[in-house]
């Protein structure tokens, strides 16, 4: 039996997040199109769908009271996390969805389409070649480098009032002892998964 469903659901209401059928059902029709595409696009090691549900869906929503601004930028999307889930739930805010990996922005676009998500973009390309400097409120990332690397290579796509939205594993001490900016960090919980989490917000300005 599938309990994919309750999962979510229980998941959901762990996180305090209100959702609708609509979204679940958002939510579900996602995990299986990964699933789909996992077959020859290889989108994430992760095959069992429980655990896609817990460590993509739950992990990228835990980030929800943390986000704000309405036009954000997911860097490294890889297959729409944690873009995709937020966008779902933050349907009057844009996302741009950028990834260098010609596979998985294919993925992307294709998920967009058939959810018929009309609040996201999908842009292929390597994030210090975007000429989009200035455009955004906020940059996002599950963060795939360090602080420092990151901040180096996104700084430009912020508004002066930005900021970057990073989510980590551990507290990472050693990184933002190098910040010289004004940061915050709060620990998250993601129902059903047995690791540290965290949210570091650093303000551009």
């Amino acid at each position: 039996m599938d309990n994919s469903r309750d999962v979510l659901v229980t998941g959901l209401a762990d996180l305090g997040v209100s959702a609708t059928e609509q979204q679940i059902d958002l939510l579900l029709a996602f995990v299986r199109l990964i699933e789909k595409w996992n077959k020859t696009y290889n989108l994430t090691a992760i095959r069992n769908r429980e655990e896609m549900l817990r460590l993509h869906i739950l992990d990228s929503l835990a980030v929800l009271p943390f986000i704000s601004g309405e036009n954000i930028i997911d860097v490294g999307t890889g297959a729409g996390l944690p873009g995709i889930p937020l966008a779902i739930f933050m349907p009057d805010v844009e996302f741009t969805l950028l990834d260098s990996n010609a596979k998985k922005t294919r993925f992307v676009q294709q998920a967009v389409l058939e959810l018929k998500l009309e609040n996201v973009e999908v842009v292929h390309s390597r994030v210090e070649q975007l000429k989009r400097a200035g455009e955004f409120d906020a940059v996002l990332s599950r963060a795939f480098a360090s602080l420092h690397d990151i901040m180096q290579w996104t700084d430009y796509l912020l508004q002066a009032e930005g900021v970057l939205i990073a989510m980590k594993g551990q507290k990472p001490v050693a990184e933002l002892e190098q910040l010289e900016r004004v940061y915050s960090v709060e620990s998250i919980v993601v129902p059903g998964v047995d690791a540290e989490r965290c949210v570091v917000r650093i303000n551009k300005s």
